[in-house]
């Protein structure tokens, strides 16, 4: 890659991000919140050379992100992706779209079927409004949300006019990052470029494009649960919860503990949920959509993936606030499972 001629004898604007982070183990530091955001607008806005951005993420990842950084970051990028939302909205004569609950979805499953989904389409038709955003296709060998919410008929997006009619009409909608706010899906997409996972995969989730008042998140290694409780609570988020996912989505595995990192009413807090079964099961010899589809329709049974399900169900309700106990919310969600064919006004 050469260099742009402007920059070849005076330092490039986001040279000094890269330097913070890379000046050596005794002078490097994190980024400050400021300097987080104004490193993730610069990117974001396309005025970083490939060779920057690169050394950046890479630096990043090895080093790990603060609390402060992924709050900058998510900052800014939801500073330009909702300004082309309500540009879009506005164009479109549309009101803002209000949801419930924000559910990310950027892992894609490897071992077990993606059961979550499930749970979704169970509160979706309990009348609770989800806005679901994630990526695919970045890790090979993993089963990603858009290939399985058609078959669930539960819409995928395209744009924001259409996520407005998709909670309208069904009280849900997905909208993929790469036309959430493009630059990211462009980032995220050089997993296999870069061979490692980059700081996207962890901001994204936090984004909450739609200001939904509760909002759900999954990581895959356990240290995240505190970093990203942490920046939710910078970013103002006051009900949210950050569980240790399966695979590192937003399902509960009924086979282990599950902490939740939670943030209630603005109260940083956290509550354990304990196995649901004794032993763990095995994981899956390959997908098959078809039993998948089965087990939802009552044709077939699972009994690892009914339990994801009722698992995940509960730890929602509960972070909805719409039962007092894990005792009453595990009871809830085995009712909305069972009666899940049956019609709710």
């Amino acid at each position: 890659m050469v260099m742009k001629n402007q920059y070849k004898t005076a330092e490039h604007p986001f040279a000094q991000f890269v330097r913070i982070l890379g000046k050596g183990k005794t002078s490097s530091r994190s980024l400050t919140l400021e300097e987080s955001r104004d490193a993730m607008s610069m990117i974001i806005a396309g005025d970083v050379e490939p060779v920057q951005l690169g050394a950046f993420l890479m630096l990043l990842r090895v080093k790990e992100e603060s609390p402060d950084e992924l709050a900058g970051f998510v900052m800014a990028a939801r500073a330009g992706l909702q300004a082309q939302r309500d540009m879009a909205l506005a164009e479109a004569g549309q009101a803002a779209i209000a949801v419930d609950l924000d559910w990310s979805s950027y892992a894609g499953k490897r071992k077990h079927y993606p059961w979550f989904l499930l749970a979704v389409k169970v509160l979706a038709a309990r009348g609770v409004r989800i806005f679901m955003h994630g990526a695919s296709g970045h890790t090979i060998n993993r089963l990603y949300t858009e290939a399985v919410l058609p078959c669930l008929e539960l819409p995928v997006c395209n744009d924001w006019r259409e996520v407005n009619a998709a909670i309208a009409s069904s009280n849900f909608a997905y909208l993929g990052l790469e036309n959430l706010c493009p630059p990211l899906g462009e980032i995220i997409g050089l997993r296999n470029v870069l061979g490692l996972r980059s700081p996207v995969h962890t901001l994204s989730r936090l984004l909450n494009p739609v200001d939904a008042p509760f909002v759900m998140q999954a990581i895959f290694h356990p240290a995240y649960r505190e970093s990203h409780q942490q920046a939710a609570a910078q970013l103002g988020y006051r009900n949210s919860c950050v569980i240790k996912g399966e695979g590192g989505e937003i399902e509960r595995n009924p086979d282990g503990l599950c902490l939740a990192k939670q943030i209630v009413d603005g109260v940083l807090t956290e509550e354990e949920w304990p196995a649901l079964f004794p032993l763990r099961h095995a994981a899956e010899e390959a997908f098959d959509l078809d039993h998948f589809l089965a087990v939802w329709r009552g044709e077939a049974e699972h009994e690892y993936g009914e339990m994801a399900v009722m698992g995940t169900l509960a730890l929602t309700l509960r972070v909805l606030q719409r039962a007092d106990s894990q005792a009453q919310a595990l009871d809830l969600a085995t009712a909305y499972w069972r009666d899940r064919h049956q019609t709710h006004a």
